[in-house]
């Protein structure tokens, strides 16, 4: 089956931001033209899609934070979004990823099945909160994921002894080519349990704020599981894809994807996860890991003073 390509999404985008420019006149908190600010989402989505592939994080995790806080959309249209943006991003980066080895769909499945399943209830209770109380938690858990990522000391290439008897039943293991050191780089994991725990919890904090799970999928394979840094970073991505496709049937049922918001952003996406994709093969992960940390911080702490009305 064929797949369509990025560029050949802009034609149905405009179809449907014509049809749903109306929404605009709804959104007075701007007097800009209604074009400007899908305009602007494709090419913010399109830097976020570039940086968030390597860094493994995710493009909702940076998507929702920053739209939320500077663009005049309600944060429940956002948080849907947010969701088909790190699905769009985990899936034009996918193929890549996979064909490289650098993603494993044996280490994702385990993973991605709780995380889907908890995501739903992340959603559904997020919600149903009042949107300036989710605006001040989103604000909180944006700056506890700079906090991690800044103390998170990450090893590109774990030692896992002996795997565990889970992750031995599961045959959770593999091989993978490093192209920055040209070495091949056998890899398995350990502490499976734990780290199925651990995505039950992610995939609600996934669904209720629309952020994807990528900057907690990482830390958990590659600090937890003893995955090296780059097939956590791959598989993280396998992962999203799963997860966030069922926690965005939630907002899809309530309402809360608006076409005006969602197209630009997932087309944005796509085309900068392509080239994220690529980069993430040869660029060394702390050097976008320390721009995600910067950019994130003050989106946050932008988030918690929109929520709390200190900075509307």
């Amino acid at each position: 089956m064929r797949i369509a390509r990025p560029a050949a999404l802009v034609v149905p985008a405009l179809v449907l931001l014509a049809a749903s420019a109306h929404a605009a006149e709804t959104m007075g908190a701007s007097t800009a033209p209604w074009w400007v600010w899908p305009l602007g989402l494709c090419v913010v989505c399109f830097l976020i899609g570039v940086i968030a592939v390597p860094a493994g994080i995710g493009g909702g995790t940076l998507f929702v934070p920053i739209v939320g806080s500077f663009f005049p959309f309600h944060l429940d249209f956002i948080r849907g979004a947010g969701l088909l943006v790190a699905l769009a991003s985990a899936l034009a980066a996918g193929p890549t990823l996979l064909r490289s080895g650098l993603g494993s769909v044996r280490l994702a499945l385990p993973m991605a099945v709780l995380a889907s399943a908890s995501s739903i209830a992340g959603a559904m209770v997020g919600l149903a909160m009042p949107a300036h109380v989710v605006q001040m938690l989103l604000g909180a858990v944006v700056l506890g994921i700079v906090v991690l990522m800044f103390l998170s000391k990450r090893s590109e290439f774990p030692h896992v002894e002996r795997p565990d008897p889970l992750a031995q039943a599961l045959a959770l293991n593999g091989v993978f080519v490093d192209n920055a050191s040209q070495r091949v780089v056998p890899w398995q994991v350990h502490r499976t349990p734990a780290g199925l725990l651990s995505f039950l919890v992610i995939g609600v904090l996934a669904g209720m704020f629309g952020i994807g799970a990528g900057w907690a999928n990482v830390p958990a394979l590659n600090l937890l599981m003893g995955a090296p840094l780059k097939v956590a970073a791959g598989t993280s991505g396998v992962v999203l894809s799963l997860v966030d496709s069922s926690a965005a049937w939630v907002y899809l049922n309530k309402g809360a994807v608006l076409p005006m918001i969602a197209v630009p952003s997932v087309v944005g996406m796509m085309l900068g996860a392509r080239i994220g994709a690529r980069l993430l093969t040869v660029l060394k992960a702390a050097v976008v890991r320390r721009l995600v940390i910067g950019v994130l911080g003050f989106a946050g702490v932008r988030a918690l003073l929109k929520g709390t009305g200190v900075w509307p």
